[in-house]
């Protein structure tokens, strides 16, 4: 199977100048100008969208706790009238012995201290 034969024209430099649609010049002024106030501009315009969107992340995640919040706090006071293993006993901890009222007891800690 043959492939086709290609015919490549050949270009002089005014041709290939003309084609690529670029100059080889330095920029000028103005557009240095104008690019470093199009970058200041967009750098602007992200900073403003980042801060908003920090905000509102900020705001849904305040408006999320005060929601879980508002909905167990029927929760936290039955826990506070009914705290786990019964009745509570203030008392003192003086080394391993508890003084609660007139009965001491000793505590023994599992981790062997």
């Amino acid at each position: 199977m043959d492939l086709p034969q290609v015919a490549f024209r050949k270009f002089d430099k005014k041709q290939m100048k003309s084609i690529s649609n670029t100059t080889t010049d330095s920029p000028s002024l103005l557009r240095k100008v104008a690019a470093f106030v199009m970058t200041i501009a967009m750098f602007t315009l992200v900073l403003m969208f980042s801060v908003m969107l920090f905000a509102v992340v900020l705001t849904a995640g305040a408006i999320a706790f005060g929601l879980m919040w508002w909905k167990t706090r029927e929760l936290r006071k039955q826990m506070r009238k009914h705290p786990r293993g019964g009745v509570v006993i203030e008392g003192e901890v003086i080394g391993r012995e508890v003084i609660e009222g007139e009965v001491i007891r000793e505590v023994h800690f599992r981790d062997g201290k």
